[in-house]
């Protein structure tokens, strides 16, 4: 085995080629823009629907959430960004508390579990889409071909550069803001004439799948982590991140909130499809209403808001495999950025083609709900994997009490992820999945490293 390349810290400062990743990337994000890139990261309309199935408890699920998960990484957050900006954020944090190793595993499974949000987020929102229109939304084929163009029309548009980019990101977080008023608008209009569908109740149900539940809640109020990826790119980031991640984490548990009590306004929680479910709240508010506008502008907002998310999402995520190019640890393709664009294309491509494959491949041997279920399960534990290394950053910077609620809850959440729900009809296959997509990851991890490690020893 080829020797580990020792770390290129000296006490004397970073790494010599810290400048060559920072100098090749233009700082050209605000206040502004990194909150509302960080707003399009965290809100997922893709959650709500599922948060309303389980009931009103839920409201709770998420005030937890946001107190036990969400803040605490927004602390860590602000301060291992501010502390360490540069391009690849929290590659670089593992990388100089655990050794360059780790720094690589962190990266890898992170990256691993972005190529799985992206075809499981592609799934929702094209499946809401295609039901807003009257086309076949439990259509596998239809499903396919719709989350691969919009996949691709997502990460070919970021290409273009951040300064163009981050107006999609703009967009998109002002999409969300639009929809949670409009949907809350239509809610408290038809409570105030027909009365809530739901009886509310604040505590949610004690059993093993509440805290599942809860586990896949906290992923979905993670997303922070993406600004300090972003860190060479952000104008005064120790005065930016921080104030950036208060005002993102604010808004996320208020957009979270909010949106699922909209719709349990609207609709009886056993009425709600986790798919489709928003879209079938706003069709049942425009019904009662007589505004049969509502449905496809919520729709409308709903793709915005996605477009938003996979171009912030891909742009940040591209930073990762860049920095270890310039790193050597990866090849050296990685560190190539556009001649025009001044952005790191190779890593938006490879991307890109592997959510592609995840998603066909995803698709054989079960329904497109197990399937979808699959990915999320998949996603949930190579996610939350790199928050252990966040973390225990954290821990060792001095944010003790934020580090140890962030460890807890991650910890929960990777064992949740491995207990199949109920609409898996094959447990086995499920199981099968799970095991073998997480030996894969830290297999090829090792061999990905260990190539680094043998080209920079020569």
């Amino acid at each position: 085995m080829a020797e580990a390349p020792q770390s290129r810290e000296t006490s004397e400062g970073p790494p010599p080629f810290e400048s060559q990743v920072d100098n090749r990337l233009r700082r050209e994000l605000g206040v502004g823009d990194v909150s509302l890139f960080a707003i399009s990261g965290i809100c997922g309309v893709r959650w709500i629907a599922p948060a309303a199935r389980a009931g009103p408890g839920s409201l709770l699920l998420w005030a937890l959430a946001a107190v036990c998960f969400a803040i605490p990484l927004a602390i860590a957050i602000a301060a291992l960004g501010a502390k360490y900006p540069r391009a690849g954020g929290f590659y670089w944090w593992t990388r100089m508390t655990y050794g360059p190793w780790h720094g690589f595993l962190c990266f890898w499974t992170y990256w691993i579990g972005i190529a799985f949000w992206f075809p499981s987020a592609a799934m929702f929102y094209m499946s809401m889409t295609l039901s807003a229109l009257g086309l076949p939304a439990e259509s596998r084929l239809w499903i396919v071909i719709a989350s691969l163009f919009a996949l691709w029309i997502a990460l070919g548009a970021n290409i273009i550069g951040i300064n163009i980019g981050k107006w999609t990101e703009n967009v998109g977080a002002l999409a969300c803001w639009a929809l949670v008023l409009l949907l809350g608008a239509a809610a408290a209009i038809v409570l105030t004439r027909r009365g809530s569908a739901t009886s509310f109740h604040i505590a949610p149900r004690l059993n093993w799948s509440t805290l599942g539940f809860w586990a896949t809640i906290a992923y979905a109020m993670s997303g922070m982590e993406l600004v300090a990826l972003m860190g060479g790119e952000i104008r005064s980031p120790a005065v930016t991140i921080p104030r950036a991640a208060a005002i993102a984490s604010a808004f996320a548990t208020l957009f979270y909130i909010g949106a699922t009590a909209a719709v349990l306004t609207v609709l009886d929680p056993q009425r709600v499809n986790e798919l489709t479910g928003l879209g079938d709240a706003a069709a049942r508010a425009g019904s009662l209403l007589h505004a049969r506008w509502l449905e496809p502008l919520i729709a409308l907002f709903v793709l915005i808001s996605a477009v938003g998310q996979f171009g912030g999402i891909g742009a940040a995520t591209s930073r990762l495999p860049f920095a270890l190019g310039v790193d050597r640890l990866l090849p050296a393709a990685f560190a190539r950025v556009h001649p025009r664009w001044r952005t790191p294309y190779i890593s938006m491509l490879a991307l890109g083609a592997f959510s592609s494959a995840i998603l066909i491949a995803i698709q054989f041997g079960d329904t497109v709900r197990a399937a979808y279920d699959t990915l999320v399960s998949l996603m949930v534990i190579a996610g939350f994997a790199p928050y252990a290394y966040m973390f225990g950053s954290a821990w060792r910077a001095g944010k003790r009490i934020s580090a140890a609620s962030g460890l807890a809850v991650t910890v929960v959440a990777i064992l949740c992820a491995v207990v199949p729900s109920g609409s898996i009809g094959n447990r086995w296959l499920f199981e099968s999945k799970l095991a073998a997509g997480t030996a894969i990851i830290v297999v090829s991890a090792r061999a990905l490293y260990n190539r680094g490690a043998a080209l920079y020893s020569v």
